[in-house]
């Protein structure tokens, strides 16, 4: 991809694909750290677990992967972006239930909105947008000829 054609989703994509990354790896090669330093209140969730945060490392890179493979190929944006939308909505559903349940402490809906909710919204919306020109391109293909 040249550098003129890479638009803002490029560069979104990269840094929520960076981020998801980054993450992961915190959380695959010091667990523990993670669990602690993470200034959401991980621990609030339950007792420390090394594998189970592994498990989910291994999630967050997948969706980094995608997340960054999307960014450079808009070919394949559309159902890269849903699979991470899946997971990122399903983390985010997990948060609201748990928080409303009140298994966690109110402060959470805060401390989960920029790190939980707002990833899950964000890559939701991209997902309806490119659905939309994914649409857009089916109904007028010459009109897309470079996608």
């Amino acid at each position: 991809m040249s550098i003129s054609k890479r638009d803002i989703w490029f560069w979104g994509l990269l840094v929520l694909g960076g981020g998801s990354l980054a993450n992961a790896g915190w959380m695959l090669l010091d667990p523990l750290r993670w669990y602690h330093d993470l200034p959401v209140g991980v621990p609030d969730f339950g007792d420390f677990n090394p594998h189970f945060v592994r498990d989910i490392g291994c999630a967050f890179a997948t969706i980094g992967f995608a997340q960054v493979w999307a960014a450079f190929s808009p070919r394949h944006r559309y159902p890269l972006v849903v699979m991470s939308a899946v997971f990122l909505v399903a983390h985010a559903v997990l948060h609201v239930y748990d928080t409303g349940r009140g298994a966690v402490d109110h402060t959470h809906w805060w401390l989960d909105l920029p790190g939980v909710y707002a990833p899950a919204v964000l890559v939701t919306v991209l997902a309806i947008v490119l659905a939309r020109q994914q649409g857009d391109l089916h109904a007028n293909p010459a009109r897309h000829e470079a996608v």
